[in-house]
């Protein structure tokens, strides 16, 4: 395999985690202050409080 082939692989694994790990950062400070985390679904605009999302 192409060692640029496995580095882009590696990359995007990381990547991966990283928004993993932010994400919960974020969805464990907004239970604290019971906060609103604010996605968008099928194009809408949908809220949902932090205590209402399962690990």
């Amino acid at each position: 395999m192409n060692n640029s082939v496995i580095n882009t692989k590696d990359f995007k694994e990381k990547f991966i985690k990283g928004l993993e790990l932010s994400f919960k950062k974020l969805l464990a400070s907004k239970r604290l202050t019971d906060g609103t985390l604010v996605f968008s679904k099928n194009g809408k605009i949908v809220k949902i409080k932090a205590r209402d999302i399962k690990d």
